[in-house]
């Protein structure tokens, strides 16, 4: 939906050669054919690449691309290179930008600084460029701050929200907009209007889900919760650091991940399904990405039960690396 308001929005401006999207390298925003066009996340993509409009791929501001001496910010930095470039060569032909803000999910919990966001919202804005958020798997609290963005200081033009929005209870998902937007489609023209819906678009039992959630945001003061629990989280994960197989500890508010490194190619293909059957064995449910195990646990988690989740992760990781050691 992000991505027809954009391209409309600038359709009934006049632009109508705006119509290429950009996404970033190893990024993804869903399965359905817009979203994989914008998705770089070749399991998901390449079965149904005949049918995809292809958007241009930057570069991935991952912090684990840092070269010696360099920090996240200079990491930042030259990705925020990789996209002036091809804005300059596009100009006037891109709609929008689609980013999932200070992680990406799917990539194997790739973070980058918030100083990207802040040279994105920048860029975009010098080349008169829509600037889409992707926050449904981070915002909500999920990194620290409601939304993402917020640690950037900067608003997109467009924001996905879905997932904790309602609590998990029931399926909804939100496209937020600037003002400027939203009201390009009011016109007695109806060609001009936003002619999209689904058959439960705007349900009332989600809706009210959602709001309830709110209140529960506001009423137990959730972010603050979620700051002491994220300082816990990193305290009872910090022995991992340690470990030889293990690489890039690193957290962004409630989700945190490290890398495992494993000579055998071998191994390293089956790690994932190792790990999650261990884990069931622990009573846990975790599902690494390739060799990137993470956790992103619920807010209602307490001091004991995040305890027990840490506890049982690394008799998980103990017992699935046991044998390449």
């Amino acid at each position: 939906i992000a991505l027809k308001m954009s391209f409309h929005s600038w359709r009934n401006r006049g632009e109508t050669g705006k119509r290429e999207f950009v996404c970033l390298a190893n990024s993804y925003h869903g399965e359905t054919i817009g979203a994989l066009g914008v998705t770089d996340v070749k399991l998901f993509r390449d079965a149904y690449d005949p049918l995809l409009h292809h958007a241009h791929v930057v570069a991935s501001p991952d912090a684990r691309a840092a070269e010696a001496g360099e920090t996240a910010t200079d990491v930042a930095a030259r990705a925020l290179a990789d996209v002036e470039r091809l804005f300059v060569e596009r100009e006037g032909r891109i709609a929008a930008l689609i980013v999932e803000p200070l992680v990406q999910c799917a990539a194997g919990m790739a973070m980058h600084d918030p100083a990207y966001l802040k040279g994105l919202r920048a860029l975009c804005d010098r080349h008169r460029v829509h600037l889409i958020a992707d926050e449904i798997a981070v915002g909500c609290g999920r990194t620290g701050t409601f939304f993402a963005c917020e640690q950037a200081g900067v608003w997109p033009d467009l924001l996905t929200l879905s997932k904790g929005i309602s609590g998990g209870y029931l399926p909804l998902s939100i496209v937020l907009s600037r003002d400027a937007i939203y009201e390009s489609f009011y016109d007695d023209d109806t060609t001009r209007g936003f002619l999209h819906s689904h058959s439960y678009t705007g349900n009332p039992l989600a809706c009210r889900a959602a709001l309830a959630t709110l209140d529960l945001f506001e009423r137990d003061d959730v972010l603050a919760a979620n700051a002491r629990k994220s300082a816990q989280l990193r305290a009872l994960f910090e022995p991992f650091a340690v470990h030889p197989l293990v690489r890039n500890l690193r957290q962004s508010g409630t989700i945190l991940a490290f890398d495992v490194a494993l000579a055998d190619p071998q191994r390293a293909a089956t790690f994932s399904r190792r790990f999650f059957e261990h884990a069931l064995q622990r009573e846990l449910l975790l599902r690494p990405i390739g060799t990137t195990v993470y956790v992103m646990p619920p807010y209602i988690l307490d001091n004991e039960m995040q305890a027990f989740l840490a506890t049982r992760t690394r008799e998980t990781f103990d017992a699935t690396v046991a044998e390449d050691l």
